[in-house]
């Protein structure tokens, strides 16, 4: 008792991988402010190291968004490993479903266990060994032991065909046929196992773990941001009077032609075959989820450059060489405009804002005074 925390729950505008500080009250300035990224961060190592030496074949499957099955002893060892598979592609968002513990009570068992059908993208956490029958026919299975305390490893386990999953008491193992279309990153692997012979904390390795997967996610997806950034039309081709441009298509084989010059291998160190998991990754939830973020992100960016662009403009001597009828629909306009900024939270300034209702108001008063009645009954300026 005695102790006042002040928190800011994220909300859905925030970015994955940002942090928005939380402003002080006076009574509080005397106390040390403390910024955690999350309420619950898992032992990104410990869920990991029955299977470390594969982390990078799983880092590949869940960016690839590839139905995942963790059959695990119990429901925090589920979930736990579930949460590090979902965070294991930060900053890019997991745009699949995943269900860190699924039991046979689940609405969707019928659906995930038919075989009439290929399993959706989804990783699923289940500790009932009768999983191990009807989820069989899943292309991708982690079967774990228990996880260790701190300081002491598993032994490693090996990838194995599926059909080798047969039976309730099948041993630890990564069952898939899926083959890594980049080679795996030799030392990383040292790095942790030196870890672990020095007994150094899971803390540490998680940290080193967690850049790992970080680097490689960025190697990844910059190639992406830089070619989307280009498909943003010139700010010199918005113009105040004609609907803000369209966002330029995003093209596979031109985006595929950018990799030869400014691909990942500018900030990674890993080789393979690149082109082959952006080929892959483009058909897959992960990158549709991105996009529609990035396309929606840009196209708010380009009403907000609209929007300055207006507010840029003489618009009383706009008004003097055009009709009453085409003043109103004007000031309509702008009152729309106010309205979208503030629904889609557009990112404009609040001087821009203001400068805009500004605007609107000496528009209103210099038309007669029967319209202006009926112009300030449309909604606040």
């Amino acid at each position: 008792m005695g102790v006042v925390m002040k928190v800011r729950i994220p909300t859905c505008h925030d970015k994955p991988g940002t942090t928005q500080i939380v402003q002080l009250t006076q009574q509080a300035d005397t106390h040390i402010s403390v910024i955690l990224p999350t309420v619950h961060e898992v032992d990104l190592f410990r869920c990991f190291c029955p299977v470390f030496l594969h982390s990078q074949m799983l880092w590949e499957l869940v960016l690839l968004g590839e139905p995942l099955v963790v059959m695990a002893p119990s429901p925090s060892e589920s979930s736990e490993t579930v949460l590090a598979l979902v965070n294991c592609i930060s900053p890019l968002k997991y745009f699949s479903d995943f269900r860190p513990y699924f039991t046979i009570h689940d609405s969707e068992f019928k659906e995930y266990t038919t075989r009439t059908q290929a399993p959706p993208s989804v990783i699923l956490g289940v500790t009932n060994p009768f999983f191990a029958k009807t989820l069989q026919h899943w292309p991708h299975i982690i079967r774990i032991g228990d996880l260790k305390p701190a300081g002491e490893i598993p032994k490693q386990v090996k990838v194995k065909k599926l059909k080798n999953l047969k039976t309730l008491d099948s041993k630890p193992g990564v069952y898939t046929s899926y083959k890594p279309y980049l080679n795996r990153d030799e030392e990383i692997i040292k790095q942790l196992q030196k870890g672990v012979q020095q007994k150094r904390p899971s803390e540490a390795q998680s940290v080193i773990l967690r850049r790992y997967f970080l680097e490689l996610t960025q190697s990844f997806i910059i190639p992406l941001e830089r070619y989307v950034a280009s498909l943003m039309p010139l700010q010199r081709s918005i113009s105040p009077w004609k609907s803000p441009p369209q966002l330029r298509q995003f093209l596979p084989e031109e985006f595929m032609k950018t990799l030869e010059k400014t691909g990942p291998q500018l900030t990674s160190r890993i080789k393979g075959d690149w082109i082959g998991l952006y080929r892959h990754f483009l058909k897959s939830p992960n990158f549709d989820g991105w996009f529609k973020t990035r396309r929606k992100e840009m196209t708010q960016k380009l009403e907000a450059l609209h929007l300055e662009a207006l507010c840029e403009e003489d618009l009383l001597l706009w008004i003097q060489k055009h009709t009453e009828v085409e003043t109103v629909d004007l000031v309509l306009k702008l009152k729309n405009k106010l309205l979208q900024a503030d629904r889609e939270r557009l990112p404009v300034k609040p001087d821009t804002v203001e400068k805009l209702r500004t605007h609107i108001d000496a528009i209103i008063l210099a038309l007669p005074e029967d319209l202006q009645s009926i112009l300030l009954k449309t909604g606040m300026t």
